[in-house]
């Protein structure tokens, strides 16, 4: 037993060496990582507007005309939205604001000055994947703004053998992959901000080699072989 651990011991600095290595050394990190990917803004007037979604549902009020006035109205599959007098409404990829100018304009062919508010009442369309080295790895639904530490909170947080100096977020912007490392270390400690996650953002979380020999190690070798007087 002693020797397998002679070899334990030996075998630590190469796996250091490949296993605490960067995540992806081409991937900004520090504060370029912000630049990329930024924390969430001090005031509203910064904070990007939510882009409706398929399956979203959506309050839409036309100032009094309670007939076309709606508490409930969903979204379908295709990203489109029913609504009487104009047909169909592209509704996807538009914030709630931009969605109340498109209708409002259509609806002027059949009222006089149409004043139209519409509403994000609920939203199946955000969702971040958590994967790597947490607890529950999966796809989680995330309502209005949402940070990485709350992201990991939902996935039960990251496992003890997970480098929190090496958590990636992937988000694709105008159909060009970003990414960007973060070190949830310092995040939680206020050392660096929290970044914002938006709805189609995956969160890597990286794995410390050193950690998992020493866990898989413990896990198998009884303590009284390894401990035993000589």
């Amino acid at each position: 037993m002693m020797k397998h651990v002679r070899v334990l011991f030996t075998a630590l600095p190469l796996i250091c060496a490949s296993g605490c290595a960067s995540v992806n050394s081409t991937l900004p990190s520090g504060d370029a990582a912000y630049k990329i990917l930024p924390a969430p803004a001090a005031d509203s007037a910064g904070r990007e507007d939510y882009k409706i979604g398929p399956l979203d549902v959506l309050s839409v009020n036309v100032f009094q005309e309670p007939d076309l006035s709606f508490k409930e109205l969903q979204v379908d599959a295709s990203g489109n939205v029913l609504f009487p007098l104009i047909g169909d409404v592209r509704a996807a990829g538009k914030s709630a604001r931009e969605l109340s100018t498109e209708m409002g304009g259509r609806l002027s062919g059949y009222l006089v000055n149409p004043q139209v508010s519409v509403i994000v009442a609920s939203s199946v369309s955000q969702q971040v994947t958590v994967e790597g080295n947490v607890t529950q790895p999966g796809i989680y639904d995330i309502a209005g703004p949402t940070t990485l530490l709350r992201a990991l909170a939902q996935a039960k947080s990251p496992t003890r053998v997970a480098r929190l100096d090496q958590v990636v977020i992937f988000r694709t912007v105008n159909g060009q992959r970003l990414g960007a490392v973060f070190d949830v270390r310092k995040i939680r400690v206020g050392a660096a901000p929290d970044p914002e996650l938006r709805g189609g953002d995956v969160v890597v979380v990286g794995f410390s080699a050193v950690k998992g020999a020493f866990r898989d190690f413990l896990t198998t070798a009884p303590f009284f072989s390894v401990f035993r007087p000589f």
